[in-house]
């Protein structure tokens, strides 16, 4: 009798509080009816009750529950990573509440409360033969906020757009991230962090306007079977009060596992700025790979990536093999270094992959994109980190292409410096005839962006190619952008012969901090400030309608600095109106910004006392 007892819940309901290190931020989580979690911030309801959980052999196993007392703990620490800014905190309260179900079953349910956030999973025990077969698992957002999200859960390459949270329609499957207005101010971004061995999830509408977790990957939409332990996904609301805090937000990377000590601070993975031929000319032929690698030189760029085609090489009796690696023995004599293409369809498995690595790496490449990757189902999630893995193991880098969104697995690989997963310059081209509006590229920084680096694969200054934008718009976005392996579009000799490529070649791949300027709003105007050592950019990205902005240099050092001025021509896309003069800080700038155009300055210390200013 006292055994049957004890699997019965309790006739009072279970509440347990959760709140942040700096206690702005709660979850709180009862058992009352079933699991349900709330989320608030500055005491202001971000997440209504919703509900948690998986449904596991035809069982809920968020129903009938009772929630034991909470194992609570702090986890403080820092942490190098590529991006944004040099250095991420992961400061939180970490709580392990044990869970007992009606039948029998016992989990774990693990809560961490940040300052910018919650998030949520179960820890399911090993069973042979545990099927998962769906999440019930809720994100119920309070009031009627705008939310900012795209359709595309395969290749999360559709086009971003903004509605309100009434007007969305029961049954749209969404992917992950969405990123919400919050009545009141601020910002919410709902998404998943540290998939492994699991599907990725999408969301559907509810007909009450709840976003439902949802397996889009066809293999596992009726879920899946395991004999291992299960770990879910952490389910992530991330909260923040203005735009810099939601750009520059660590929480998804911090929810991951840093990397194994070989990989800390590992002296091959190095970020970079790469240019790229298959945006401007299509597949490479081989006898011109040597003026690409010069070029490359030229732009003082360090990598140059051999994209697809590259496998059709041949030269007298050398193969494609023998071919790459007379390029990167060239690129070498010149202090440049070689990625290559590959299809995720010639290296599925250990045997076909590792080999694929082996030779790249005798041939002398440096990193490997790998592109056209499958839906994200439980087994395409764990080819994700195997082939981090092997890579790893040889030393390469790795950008996905045609890939699943960041989950923050970067921390845990940084091996990984990319990866597309993001409408971008691809799409944006006139062989094809398709572009990108205005309002897509100012919702980016604010939507994907904040989850981990995107291969935009930026910047255009062909004229025939600009189709709406500005040269401003187009160098704007490789400083907005977030990629440490910064991939350029168009053709090299566009880049070489502008006006602006003194300042392009300064931009770098990565950033030591970001500031994201007044001005800026979602879908309708970028401003960031970025810092690299002592140097300052600001890139501005404008949507369909003119903007004024008036800047002001608070964040700069001591001193004068060079300010290199580079905005929209009144009459012409393809032109500068281009000023130079010494500012310092405290300074404001004006101006006046076209629409689909930006502007972009460039600011270095200088050490001149006297500087005549000069105008184009």
């Amino acid at each position: 009798m006292l055994c049957l007892a004890a699997l019965i819940p309790h006739a009072r309901p279970t509440e347990i509080i959760i709140k942040s290190p700096d206690r702005k931020v709660q979850v709180i989580l009862t058992d009352q009816d079933a699991l349900q979690y709330r989320v608030t911030i500055d005491n202001r309801e971000v997440v209504c009750w919703s509900r948690f959980g998986i449904i596991s052999d035809g069982v809920d196993l968020g129903t009938n529950i009772v929630l034991g007392k909470p194992r609570i703990q702090t986890i403080k620490e820092t942490y190098p990573m590529h991006g944004g800014h040099a250095w991420a905190t992961n400061h939180c309260r970490h709580a392990t509440i044990p869970v007992q179900t009606s039948q029998g079953e016992s989990y774990s349910l693990d809560v961490r409360a940040y300052n910018d956030g919650v998030a949520l999973r179960m820890r399911l025990q090993a069973k042979p033969g545990r099927k998962i077969e769906k999440e019930i698992t809720q994100w119920r957002i309070a009031g009627n906020p705008i939310a900012w999200y795209q359709t595309d859960a395969w290749g999360y390459e559709e086009i971003f757009r903004g509605t309100r949270l009434k007007d969305l329609k029961p049954g749209t499957i969404i992917a992950l991230p969405i990123t919400f207005s919050l009545d009141g101010g601020g910002y919410a971004l709902i998404t998943e962090a540290d998939v492994i061995n699991y599907c990725d999830l999408a969301v559907e509408v509810t007909p009450d306007r709840a976003f439902q977790g949802y397996f889009h990957a066809p293999q596992n939409r009726r879920g899946w079977t395991t004999d291992s332990a299960v770990t879910q996904p952490w389910r992530v609301v991330l909260l923040a009060r203005n735009l810099n805090d939601l750009v520059n937000s660590d929480l998804i990377p911090n929810l991951c596992p840093p990397p194994i000590p070989e990989l800390r601070n590992a002296e091959w993975i190095k970020p970079g700025r790469c240019l790229w031929h298959w945006w401007a000319i299509g597949a490479p032929p081989f006898a011109e790979q040597k003026q690409w690698v010069d070029w490359t030189k030229q732009l003082g760029f360090e990598y140059y990536l051999v994209d697809e085609g590259w496998k059709d090489w041949r030269d007298g009796d050398k193969d494609r093999w023998a071919c790459l690696r007379e390029v990167c023995e060239y690129a070498k004599a010149q202090g440049v270094k070689i990625w290559c293409w590959v299809d995720s369809k010639e290296i599925p498995e250990f045997t076909r992959r590792t080999n694929f690595f082996d030779r790249a790496v005798a041939a002398g490449v440096v990193g490997v994109k790998i592109d056209f990757i499958p839906e994200a189902s439980v087994r395409w999630i764990n080819w994700y980190e195997e082939t981090l893995h092997d890579a790893a193991a040889r030393k390469l880098m790795v950008n996905f292409h045609g890939a699943n969104k960041p989950v923050g697995r970067q921390r845990t690989w940084p091996n990984e410096l990319t990866r597309e997963s993001v409408r971008g310059h691809e799409y944006h081209i006139i062989r094809y005839n398709r572009t990108l509006p205005p309002e897509h590229n100012c919702i980016l920084p604010f939507t994907r962006y904040v989850i981990g680096p995107g291969d935009y694969t930026p910047t255009v200054f062909n004229p025939r190619e600009l189709r709406g934008y500005t040269w401003a718009h187009e160098l704007a976005q490789a400083i907005i952008y977030t990629s440490p392996f910064l991939c350029y579009a168009d053709h090299p000799t566009n880049y070489l012969s502008n006006p602006a490529l003194d300042v392009l070649k300064s931009i770098p791949a990565t950033w030591d901090e970001t500031i994201v300027l007044p001005g800026s709003e979602i879908g309708k105007c970028v401003a960031f400030a970025r810092r690299k050592g002592k140097e300052w950019f600001i890139g501005i990205l404008n949507g369909p309608t003119t903007t004024k902005l008036d800047i002001t240099l608070n964040f700069l050092g001591r001193g004068n600095y060079h300010m290199i001025k580079l905005g929209d021509h009144p009459e012409r896309p393809d032109a500068w109106l281009r000023e130079e003069r010494l500012v310092k800080k405290g300074h404001q700038i004006s101006m006046s910004i076209r629409p689909a155009g930006g502007s972009v300055i460039y600011l270095k210390p200088s050490h001149q006392k006297h500087y005549e200013p000069k105008n184009q």
